[in-house]
């Protein structure tokens, strides 16, 4: 079990999809408290329902908000894909759910309507847990079996759609020494680091890189008439004429090379411009 729980699940930290998550779902919880009126709402008169249900929507909007917005903008090395894992998402999600109920909670006291007590909040978490955990595991399984499918078909079609340009390309070092020209054709792929970029290429059977002292925004613009190189991943860019086989776990997608002992990683904006390159 523990075991099972240390295994990755995908941080969801597209803030323009989050974006709308929190507005549908702050709708649908205002009209769901409007139609079925739980938490003792069907007890008041229909002017003070109208303020807490309103208000029980902004709540939830706010907290949505800054659990899913706000905090993974400010603690990105905390909240992200690359240590995710099951028992972070599960105990993400009982958060999520624990700063709705302590706004509802103060809500009703500031309001003073009816009692919402703190035990609310336990049994609100409680009742929450199992279903939460039914979902995530659920949702993985969803995600890696849709990954693997797409990754198969990627590399099915790898094989099929290899080009091999002769251009030449010179990455201009802001320090003389570091200057690289190399045949595009032989790049693997160009990772960021910091104010230098490293390149990867191939020579022979062997690969080398060297680190140039230019950034990797400058490289993209350089490269962008060869549609063969593309952007997988704010770090990197990618030769797909070099990938060896992509992977697809419930995470997304790696790509992986020969002679490279470490993979490339696909952010989820990037997958689907992979898919139209191969």
């Amino acid at each position: 079990m523990l075991e099972f729980l240390k295994k990755t699940y995908p941080f969801n930290d597209d803030l323009k999809h989050n974006t709308k998550v929190i507005f549908f779902i702050s709708v649908g919880v205002f009209v769901f408290l409007f139609l079925f009126q739980p938490l003792q709402i069907d007890s008041l008169a229909n002017r003070d329902k109208y303020i807490l249900v309103i208000g029980l929507g902004v709540i939830t909007f706010l907290s949505l908000s800054l659990n899913l917005l706000i905090l993974p903008s400010l603690f990105s090395r905390v909240l992200n894909g690359s240590s995710w894992n099951i028992k972070k998402e599960i105990f993400w999600d009982i958060w999520i759910l624990f700063t709705v109920s302590v706004g509802y909670f103060l809500y009703y006291k500031v309001l003073g309507i009816m009692e919402f007590g703190f035990d609310m909040i336990v049994k609100l978490i409680l009742i929450a847990i199992v279903p939460t955990s039914v979902l995530i595991v659920l949702n993985r399984h969803r995600l890696l079996r849709a990954h693997l499918k797409t990754a198969n078909e990627l590399n099915i079609k790898l094989k099929d759609n290899k080009s091999i340009p002769n251009k030449l390309v010179h990455f201009v070092s802001d320090y003389q020494k570091d200057n690289l020209s190399i045949k595009v054709s032989l790049i693997l792929f160009i990772r960021s680091a910091n104010n230098y970029i490293e390149v990867f290429w191939r020579e022979g059977q062997a690969v080398k890189s060297q680190m140039v002292r230019y950034s990797l925004t400058k490289a993209e613009e350089i490269l962008q008439d060869d549609k063969f190189i593309f952007k997988c991943h704010r770090s990197y860019l990618t030769n797909i004429n070099h990938i060896e086989k992509i992977e697809g776990s419930s995470q997304g997608y790696r790509l992986f090379f020969e002679n490279v002992d470490f993979p490339v990683p696909v952010s989820k904006i990037y997958v689907n411009k992979l898919k139209e390159l191969i």
